[in-house]
């Protein structure tokens, strides 16, 4: 994901979580921590052609990630995108040399949660209210070793 990134990235954001949308400001701060170095951060978009279909990104620190966030727009649920956003994901945790990637999951999102299982996180607790403003609790999701062979969808570039 690059700056010219973000005013697609926020619209599908915006029609994806309605009711606890990320700003334009919070992606412009993961961004700052993306690159270069000292970079702890990894953020990626997949177009197909010149549209935005997906976005995901995951910060590190130390020996930890965190998914911040993956989006899909719906006419691509069901085809294995979200699959290879995460599978760059746990690359770049990886990458980063981290020994466990957490994530949480609001706990009315089966899908997310089903294809996260399938990628080996296991559910370790709750956090009350975490979703807001709707008071929705999330699922606390940890895998301990983030390296996964990588997997394709065809017709969708992944950038970083």
């Amino acid at each position: 994901m690059r700056w010219w990134d973000i005013d697609a990235v926020f619209v599908l954001e915006k029609e994806l979580f309605p009711d606890d949308a990320w700003s334009r400001g919070m992606f412009w701060s993961e961004l700052a921590h993306a690159r270069g170095p000292q970079a702890t951060r990894r953020y990626v978009v997949a177009m197909e052609g010149d549209r935005l279909v997906g976005y995901a990104g995951l910060a590190s620190a130390g020996d930890l990630a965190d998914v911040q966030t993956i989006a899909v727009a719906r006419d691509h649920w069901g085809t294995g995108l979200g699959a290879r956003l995460l599978t760059d994901l746990l690359q770049a945790a990886t990458a980063f040399e981290c020994a466990e990637v957490m994530l949480e999951v609001r706990v009315d999102n089966t899908r997310a949660q089903k294809l996260y299982e399938r990628f080996g996180f296991e559910p370790i607790g709750f956090r009350r209210g975490y979703y807001q403003p709707g008071n929705v609790d999330a699922l606390v999701m940890r895998r301990t070793d983030p390296s996964t062979p990588a997997s394709g969808v065809q017709g969708t570039e992944i950038h970083g």
